[in-house]
C-alpha cells in the first residue's frame, strides 16, 4: 500500500519507496481517460448484445480504438513520458470521433453517457496537450 498526499497543484504517492509527483491538472487526464476507457469497453459490450446499426463493424472499431488510446494516454501520463503531450492530442481527436459516433444513437442513455464522458476525456486531453 502506498501513502498520498494531495496538495493545491499536485499529487503525490509514496508506493514501495518511491515518490512520484503529478500536477493535480494530469492526474484529472489520467482519471478522465481511465473512465473513458472504461466506460467505452462497457458501451461495446451494450452495442454487441444490441446487435443491428449498434454492431456496426466502423463503429465497434472506433470504440476499440477509444479504449486503446486512453489506455496509452493514461500510461504515457502516469509514466511522465516525455511524449505524453502527444499522445493526448491523438486521444482528443478519437474521442471526439467516437462521442460523434455514439450520438447516432440519442435516444439509448448508455450511448449518451459515453458520448458525454468521450467529450470529457478529448476536453481534458487537448488541454494536457496544449500545456506541453
Amino acid at each position: 500500500m502506498g501513502n498520498t498526499q494531495v496538495t493545491q497543484n499536485s499529487k503525490t504517492i509514496v508506493q514501495n519507496n518511491l515518490m512520484v509527483k503529478t500536477p493535480l491538472s494530469m492526474q484529472v487526464c489520467i482519471d478522465n481517460c481511465t473512465e473513458c476507457h472504461q466506460t467505452c469497453v462497457r458501451t461495446i459490450t451494450h452495442c454487441l448484445q444490441k446487435g443491428g446499426a449498434y454492431a456496426d463493424a466502423k463503429h465497434i472499431q472506433l470504440l476499440q480504438d477509444c479504449t486503446r488510446i486512453c489506455e496509452v494516454s493514461s500510461s504515457f501520463m502516469i509514466r511522465q513520458s516525455a511524449f505524453h503531450a502527444l499522445t493526448c492530442e491523438v486521444c482528443a481527436k478519437i474521442c471526439i470521433a467516437c462521442a460523434e459516433s455514439c450520438d447516432a444513437f440519442d435516444s439509448d442513455d448508455v450511448m449518451k453517457k459515453c458520448a458525454e464522458i468521450c467529450r470529457k476525456c478529448a476536453k481534458s486531453c487537448e488541454e494536457m496537450s496544449a500545456q506541453h
